[in-house]
């Protein structure tokens, strides 16, 4: 981690205000190497590859909707279909940056231009702390798995293949 001397990015400080809107006083980690998967996340954090929140976003028929995945975990998608009632694609760049405000491999589940549904994988709540990246690739922050359901919304469901 180096953060000293580091100057946020226009994407980093939109999840600052985003968790400071929320009540949530919550400083950004960063590293000096980014981490476009979350098992190199995992490996910057020091933390549990479960503890790694991935937000990803798909196509839900004509819309979009956001899963908090635990890094340890594949999406189901056709469990994400019974759940939207819709057909389920990964997004493409363009419609997630559009969508999200944030570019693939640094998206955050918060400070988004447009509320998008949201879906949290149940697994991530079973650890305290739990690490979703913070607007880049070389951005994550620590909060607290109950924390940032409340503050997304986002409904906990059961949506990991192999159940």
């Amino acid at each position: 981690m180096a953060n000293q001397g580091w100057v946020p990015k226009q994407s980093n400080l939109r999840v600052i205000n985003a968790l400071r809107d929320a009540g949530l006083d919550i400083a950004i980690i960063r590293h000096d190497s980014e981490a476009r998967t979350a098992e190199q996340a995992a490996a910057l954090i020091g933390c549990d590859l479960g503890q790694i929140a991935k937000s990803l976003v798909f196509s839900a028929g004509d819309e979009l909707v956001m899963v908090l995945a635990s890094g340890a975990n594949r999406v189901d998608t056709n469990k994400l279909a019974t759940l939207t009632g819709q057909p389920i694609s990964m997004a493409n760049a363009e419609a997630v940056k559009a969508a999200t405000g944030y570019a693939i491999g640094g998206v955050a589940p918060v400070g988004h231009p447009t509320a998008l549904p949201i879906y949290m994988d149940e697994d991530l709540l079973k650890y305290e702390t739990i690490y979703p990246a913070a607007g880049t690739p070389n951005t994550a922050f620590a909060i607290n798995s109950r924390d940032l359901q409340r503050i997304s919304g986002a409904t906990v469901a059961d949506i990991k293949e192999g159940r």
